[in-house]
């Protein structure tokens, strides 16, 4: 794979020339963060910001680091590039991409919302996915098989600056294709390269040696009043769960 430096933007992005992919040639752009995912620097990320809106904004996925694992995003409303994460995904498009936003008050637009907004604050932002009933304002075209929508607001600051600098939710999805291993390095996805426009590096995600680092954000489905179903255990299901059945008393619907 060729790199080589683009002055643009200070010469810490590489442009990846990617193998063809299917019918075209596709290139995409390896660009560090400056710090690290432990000490990261955000006043050193408007340039990767910029660079990230503007591949979404041209109907492009994107590679961002989580405060879970690795993902790849693109503009929910965006019907054509929801079609190309499916695609990379290796999905037949029956299972639902999650929406990713800056700030718990933007769930209101696109989620019909029936517990607290305490509990959203307090789940929110972090490594779980809320499942609510999806609002009109949602592309149709996006998880058009479900009246459910899980969201997420991610506890990393790069990933939530790009949202919110973004005119609609990004959809979002783990940079990994569908049965295979979640991903904590860029390195560990590299053959996603080529169909991604941009891979922005944020350095490792927590321990590469530990499979508990890989589980995922916990999903849990709020759309029922006074219940919850968790729906992914993944990394944060014992303190999501004291918190919905000790502080709001919600029970799981299948009590």
């Amino acid at each position: 794979m060729l790199r080589v430096q683009r002055a643009a933007l200070a010469g810490l992005v590489r442009v990846a020339e990617g193998l063809p992919g299917p019918g075209h040639a596709r290139s995409s752009c390896l660009l560090p963060l400056p710090g690290s995912a432990a000490r990261p620097e955000p006043r050193g990320w408007r340039e990767a910001v910029a660079a990230a809106v503007g591949a979404l904004q041209e109907g492009g996925l994107v590679a961002v680091p989580t405060d879970t694992v690795y993902g790849v995003a693109c503009l929910a409303q965006d019907s054509r590039a929801v079609q190309s994460i499916y695609s990379l995904k290796g999905r037949n498009g029956t299972k639902p991409l999650a929406i990713c936003l800056g700030d718990v008050e933007h769930i209101y637009r696109y989620c019909h919302v029936n517990v607290p907004d305490e509990l959203l604050q307090d789940l929110l932002p972090g490594p779980v996915t809320l499942v609510l009933k999806r609002s009109e304002e949602l592309n149709k075209d996006l998880n058009p098989f479900t009246s459910l929508v899980g969201v997420r607001i991610p506890n990393h600051p790069f990933i939530r600056e790009l949202a919110r600098a973004c005119p609609g939710p990004l959809a979002l999805t783990s940079a990994n294709v569908s049965s295979q291993a979640s991903t904590l390095t860029v390195s560990e996805f590299q053959d996603l390269w080529p169909q991604l426009s941009l891979v922005v590096d944020g350095g490792p995600i927590g321990d590469v040696q530990s499979p508990e680092c890989r589980l995922g954000s916990t999903v849990v489905d709020l759309s029922v009043s006074g219940k919850f179903t968790i729906i992914r255990p993944g990394c944060a299901l014992t303190s999501t769960v004291e918190i919905l059945r000790q502080k709001y008393g919600l029970v799981p619907e299948s009590s």
